[in-house]
């Protein structure tokens, strides 16, 4: 993925803190830096720079004259099926800053079961992959589920393991994702 005509330019209106992509390298892009915004997906964005791809995460929006996703909402005293619930939906809001399907879609997902800690308070434990063993953003895509999925009220914690057994393959992909990515 890179710079098509169908970019979006921009203009980096404050320093930000930026991931390289696919490297996994953290780095801070100083105010003035123009790019091209490359995939938007998730309340996250995928920038050109340079030659360069850079994640930019949702909290850092506004550095790029973008708006920050709106915080979670549930239903006071919401149960285990709404809390549950969102915690997929949030899932979904997780991308690849390369393919332009969310981690669910594309099979990354093995498990995740909410549960609770010993104070009572709701936890939730998931396993997952990535589509490449060696991939560079892993640390990068875990921690970015963790926190998307400790934004949801009432979870106090998020257990995010990554595996590797089974392999991920491209059956795991649902039919909506092959054909989004021509992997049919």
């Amino acid at each position: 993925m890179s710079y098509s005509r169908t970019s979006e330019p921009v203009k980096f209106e404050r320093d930000c803190e930026a991931v390289m992509v696919p490297q996994g390298e953290e780095v801070n892009l100083p105010a003035g830096t123009t790019g091209y915004i490359t995939q938007a997906l998730g309340g996250s964005f995928t920038v050109f720079v340079d030659g360069n791809l850079f994640r930019i995460a949702g909290k850092d929006a506004d550095a790029i004259g973008k708006t920050a996703p709106a915080p979670l909402v549930l239903p006071e005293g919401a149960g285990d099926a709404e809390v549950e619930k969102l915690v997929w939906e949030q899932l979904r809001t997780c991308f690849d800053p390369e393919i332009p399907v969310n981690i669910v879609e594309l099979g990354l997902v093995y498990d995740c079961d909410l549960g609770r800690n010993a104070e009572g308070e709701r936890t939730v434990a998931i396993r997952m992959t990535l589509t490449a063993p060696g991939c560079g953003m892993g640390d990068i895509l875990v921690q970015d589920v963790r926190d998307k999925v400790e934004q949801v009220p009432t979870i106090v914690e998020a257990d995010v393991e990554l595996v590797f057994d089974p392999p991920w393959n491209q059956s795991m992909m649902s039919d909506a994702a092959r054909l989004e990515t021509g992997m049919f």
